[in-house]
């Protein structure tokens, strides 16, 4: 399970836990996050990271996490039994576009780790993370599902390298090389996110007859944090070869 931006490897609300039940689950600190802070790796070199760490497995991806899954069973695909991506992307279409959300990033990137040196000037972590889930995309999350505490493991410079290593700006899109996947893939989206949930159809119908797209009324863009039962059970029926319509 690979997790999004600020999130860490146990920030999943319970829907890690529920899948435990009756699955072996790898909780996944990816690069610049928590206990993998200090590594630095771009989406490329960080899926092929993710998979030597789960080796053959069914991947499961939320946002970022997502796209590093995304290129993980396009480079790798023997080690994919199955893919789930919630509320993932396979690129920024136009090259203008990629730019100015680059920017926006190492802007972003600036402020956690500045680029002077000069540490005085950062922001707090604490600072940053709250400022962030307070975001229009990430409205209607539980306080205590939105792992705060979790997602104060977190350092400032690995942050930075996330976001200027991994960040949208930074991913060549992928939609001309969709329909190689071959394994079954589960698209999850909010129903109430409405960019992603095009995205999602988008992702969905570029794969081909391999991939389902699910939404999920009443959530947004984090769908696994506000409806995590009803997630773990897309994932459940998706991994046992069920049909979803």
């Amino acid at each position: 399970m690979a997790h999004g931006f600020t999130q860490t490897g146990r920030v999943w609300g319970s829907m890690d836990r529920d899948l435990a039940r009756d699955h072996e689950v790898v909780l996944v600190d990816m690069p610049g996050h928590a206990s993998s802070s200090a590594v630095t790796a771009g989406l490329v070199d960080g899926s092929l990271l993710l998979g030597q760490t789960g080796g053959r497995a069914a991947y499961l991806g939320y946002s970022m996490g997502a796209r590093f899954c995304l290129h993980l069973a396009l480079a790798r695909p023997a080690l994919v039994d199955a893919l789930v991506l919630i509320s993932g992307t396979a690129g920024i279409d136009e090259a203008g576009a990629r730019r100015t959300r680059r920017r926006a990033d190492e802007g972003l990137a600036d402020e956690l780790d500045p680029t002077d040196g000069n540490r005085s000037t950062a922001t707090p972590v604490d600072t940053f993370l709250r400022r962030w889930l307070a975001t229009p995309l990430l409205a209607g999350i539980d306080p205590e599902a939105g792992g705060l505490d979790e997602r104060l493991r977190n350092t400032g410079p690995g942050l930075a390298s996330s976001l200027r290593l991994a960040g949208a700006g930074t991913q060549q899109p992928l939609w001309g090389r969709l329909g190689q996947l071959t394994m079954p893939v589960l698209v999850i989206t909010g129903e109430d996110d409405d960019k992603f949930t095009a995205l999602g159809r988008r992702l969905a119908a570029g794969i081909g007859p391999n991939a389902a797209h699910a939404t999920v009324a009443g959530t947004g863009h984090a769908p696994h944090l506000q409806r995590p039962h009803e997630v773990a059970g897309l994932v459940r029926r998706h991994l046992a070869g069920t049909t979803l319509s």
